[in-house]
């Protein structure tokens, strides 16, 4: 689960993280409240979407010269200026995709005077199976391309679980950073602090890009991304007060209370798997065979006859779709409970397009009987291939 930005500053300020004063507003009639209620005399206007590369992204409604997501203003009436021309709007950067997401909350913040900008986020090396720093000098930039033009400038420091950030282990990670003076002294309470809060809040990312060296000397939190393991929610009821379903894709939402692993992408073959690497193999072959994936559905090992149904009529929904293949493997679960499961939701939402269906495994025989006695328009395949190149053909006319 991802939450906004000015939602991640408040929870690391709770652990003692130097974040900026900042207000976040839904209209813009609240713009100049909110910025009176700041230092100033500079202020930033953040567009709060989940998706970075705001700042070098456009709004679709204001055309290719209009500026970006993040905007320096330097008094209240220009603060009020870009809320207007922000709120409601489409915003389209490199991670949104072509259809953008539209801007329904700012985040004005008070502006800071920037020396340095650094990297630093954390996450799970699964390498070494545990949580790392990764940090660079060169932040406000796009990691990937840092990682893959120079890849010498990231430093990642795994922390061990038993001991937590030691001092030895701040002190690499300031060198790394190559941090001098009074931001050696804030590094000592600001590594462990984002340790702290990764651990206790089950985060999966924290990813701070910039973070700043001020003027002054000092550290701050200039933006903050974070993301949370989704099967630790029910620990953390705060955490889940902070989603924003205006954010995510109603299917994704729809699905998530069913218990399914559910990703919508941008192509037109439905899958429905069981097993995530079932799912990836059956998305790998769609490709092999020209066409592309709409969703990553996995039902999971031991779904009942509802949790499928429920499954294909969230597929079935996406206007994306052109065809649909079902990929089971029955191991646990049955291949007749499947098939009763295809069929019922057939039977409720109908079938606009072609369908096949591969089942292998626990109780095959009476699972394609169950089909093949249905009476609908279900293709039956021998096996993956069988099954990729059927939907193709079928979509293909």
């Amino acid at each position: 689960m991802n939450i906004h930005e000015y939602q991640a500053k408040a929870l690391l300020k709770g652990y003692g993280a130097p974040v900026a004063e900042g207000v976040a507003i839904l209209s813009a009639d609240d713009a100049a409240a909110a910025a009176k209620q700041l230092p100033g005399p500079l202020y930033v206007v953040k567009s709060q979407i989940h998706a970075g590369g705001r700042g070098k992204g456009k709004f679709k409604e204001l055309g290719p010269d209009a500026k970006g997501g993040v905007r320096l203003a330097k008094s209240i009436d220009e603060v009020v200026a870009h809320a207007k021309d922000m709120l409601g709007n489409t915003l389209v950067t490199a991670q949104t995709g072509e259809a953008g997401k539209q801007v329904n909350r700012l985040y004005i913040e008070d502006g800071a005077d920037i020396s340095r900008e650094l990297y630093c986020s954390l996450l799970v090396d699964r390498s070494v199976g545990r949580v790392a720093f990764v940090v660079s000098t060169e932040g406000g930039m796009d990691i990937e391309a840092v990682a893959h033009d120079t890849p010498e400038k990231i430093h990642t420091i795994a922390i061990d679980p038993e001991t937590g950030v030691t001092a030895e282990d701040v002190a690499k990670i300031s060198a790394a950073l190559a941090l001098e003076g009074v931001a050696v002294e804030d590094a000592k309470s600001l590594f462990p602090a984002l340790y702290k809060a990764f651990n206790e809040k089950d985060m999966a990312l924290l990813e701070i890009n910039p973070l700043i060296v001020m003027t002054n000397g000092h550290l701050r939190v200039l933006d903050a991304k974070v993301s949370f393991d989704g099967n630790a929610l029910f620990r953390h009821d705060d955490v889940r007060a902070l989603r924003d379903e205006t954010e995510e894709d109603s299917k994704e939402i729809e699905a998530s209370k069913w218990d399914l692993a559910y990703v919508a992408l941008d192509g037109n073959i439905g899958c429905m798997v069981n097993g995530a690497g079932l799912a990836m193999a059956t998305m790998d072959i769609i490709k092999l065979y020209g066409k592309e994936p709409a969703n990553f559905c996995d039902v999971g090992g031991g779904a009942g006859k509802e949790k499928v149904a429920a499954a294909f009529k969230i597929i079935t929904a996406d206007p994306k779709v052109e065809g649909i293949l079902v990929n089971i493997f029955g191991g646990i679960m049955k291949c007749d409970v499947i098939a009763e499961g295809v069929i019922a939701a057939v039977k409720e939402v109908g079938l606009k397009v072609p369908l096949v269906v591969r089942l292998e495994g626990t109780n095959v025989e009476l699972g394609k009987k169950l089909l093949n006695e249905s009476g609908l328009a279900i293709t039956a395949a021998d096996d993956l291939d069988d099954a990729a190149k059927k939907i193709v053909a079928a979509i293909n006319g």
